[in-house]
C-alpha cells in the first residue's frame, strides 16, 4: 500500500495545529505536514525556536500555551482537525532546579491544549512524549512497561500521557503518543547549554573548545536524526491502527558519549579533545525497543549516526556557533552541576 498516497487522499483538506512548531523536531514535523496538504497553523512562543525555522507556508502565531485566552482564541477562530502538541522546555537535567516552571509549562500548558481539543472536537491529539518517563534499569525501553519516571520533565510527560487516556475514556478524543529519544539534525538549538549533547559538542567544537562530557562518559544513548522522527510523526494520523496507542519511535543502537564526542569530532572534521566534568544525575544507560512502531507504520531509522553526524555538522558549519541563552530563575540550586551553576540566576538561594 502506497500510504504517503492515501494519508493524502484522506487528510489533504485537514488543519492542523504543531505547537512547538518553530522549534526543533516541531519544525520539521510542520515540513512534513504541508507536504502532505495540511493548512498548518505553528503557535510558539520562540523561547527556544527560531523564525527562520518555520516554513513560510505555514501560519506562525507568537504565544504561549500557557495563554489561556490565546489558546482559547486559536481553537475558535480555525476549525482545528489534528493537534501534534510538541511545544515543552525540555531539558530533563535541568527540571529538578525549575519545578514550578517546568510542570506550569509542560503540564498546565498542556492542559490548556487538550481542553480545547475536547471542547472543539478535534479528530486526534498526537503529543510527543519522551523515553524520559521509564526511567532507570529498563532498556531496551518498551511500550509495555511500568513508566517509572525519575525527574521532574519525565513525570510531566507522563501526567499528560495518563491525561489523554482519562480524556479518551470521558470525551472519546483519540490520541496518539510518540515516545522520541536524543533526536538530533539540522535546525537543532546548539546553543542551548542544557540539552542535546550532540548540538552542545558541535558549538564547543565551532568555537574551539573540547567537548564536556559528565562523568567518565560511559553513559549510553541511542541518538534518532529528525528524518527518522518527524514524517513518522505527521503521517500518524493517517493510520488509524495507531489511535490510542504509545509508541518509541527512533533509533536503535546506542554508543557511549565517549564514542559520541569522537564521531562528532570527525563529522566536524577538527578535533578538540574533551573536558571532564563532574557526574551528574541522571540515568546511565537509555534506549528503546521500536518493533511496535516499525509493527504499525513501517518506520525504521535508516540514517546511520556517521551519515546524519554529517548532515548536521555541514548544516552547523554553514549557521556558526551561538550563544548560549541561561536559564533565568533557577528555584533551587542545591546539587545543581557547578557547570549550569555558573550560568543561572537563582531567585531563592538554597540555605
Amino acid at each position: 500500500m502506497n500510504y504517503s498516497a492515501m494519508f493524502s487522499k484522506q487528510h489533504n483538506d485537514a488543519t492542523s495545529l504543531v505547537t512547538g512548531g518553530a522549534g526543533f523536531i516541531g519544525s520539521h514535523v510542520v515540513d512534513s505536514l504541508l507536504e502532505l496538504g495540511h493548512r498548518v497553523f505553528v503557535l510558539d512562543d520562540l523561547s527556544g525556536g527560531f523564525h527562520e525555522n518555520v516554513n513560510p507556508a505555514a501560519t506562525l502565531i507568537e504565544g504561549s500555551i500557557t495563554d489561556v485566552d490565546l489558546v482559547d482564541d486559536i481553537f475558535s477562530a480555525h476549525r482545528i482537525d489534528y493537534v501534534y502538541h510538541l511545544a515543552a522546555y525540555a531539558a530533563e537535567g535541568l527540571s529538578h532546579f525549575i519545578r514550578n516552571y517546568n510542570y506550569t509549562d509542560n503540564l498546565v500548558g498542556s492542559m490548556n491544549v487538550l481542553n480545547n481539543a475536547i471542547r472543539h472536537r478535534c479528530r486526534c491529539f498526537v503529543f510527543t512524549s519522551s523515553i524520559a518517563v521509564y526511567g532507570a534499569g529498563q532498556t531496551p525501553m518498551h511500550e509495555s512497561m511500568t513508566p517509572q519516571p525519575e525527574d521532574p520533565y519525565g513525570i510531566s510527560k507522563y501526567a499528560v500521557e495518563l491525561d489523554l487516556k482519562a480524556a479518551k475514556r470521558m470525551f472519546g478524543l483519540d490520541y496518539i503518543v510518540f515516545r522520541p529519544h536524543n533526536v538530533y539534525g539540522e535546525r537543532q538549538n546548539i546553543g542551548d547549554p542544557y540539552r542535546n549533547v550532540i548540538g552542545i559538542f558541535m558549538n564547543q567544537i565551532l568555537q574551539g573548545l573540547p567537548c564536556t562530557i559528565f562523568g567518565d562518559g560511559t553513559q549510553s544513548r541511542a541518538f534518532s536524526h529528525i528524518a527518522d522522527v518527524a514524517p513518522v510523526i505527521a503521517k500518524s494520523v493517517g493510520n488509524t491502527a495507531a489511535y490510542n496507542q504509545i509508541f518509541n519511535v527512533g533509533a536503535d543502537i546506542p554508543y557511549s558519549v565517549n564514542a559520541l564526542a569522537e564521531q562528532v569530532q570527525t563529522a566536524m572534521g577538527k578535533h578538540t579533545g574533551v573536558l571532564r566534568l563532574p557526574a551528574r544525575e541522571e540515568v546511565l544507560h537509555a534506549f528503546s525497543d521500536h518493533s511496535k512502531s516499525r509493527d504499525v507504520f513501517g518506520a525504521t531509522a535508516s540514517v546511520r549516526l556517521d551519515e546524519g553526524l554529517q548532515r548536521m555538522a555541514e548544516w552547523v558549519n554553514r549557521v556558526g556557533a551561538r550563544e548560549g541563552k541561561p536559564f533565568d530563575n533557577i528555584e533551587v540550586d542545591r546539587e545543581m552541576p557547578p557547570s549550569w551553576r555558573k550560568l543561572c540566576t537563582t531567585v531563592k538561594l538554597s540555605a
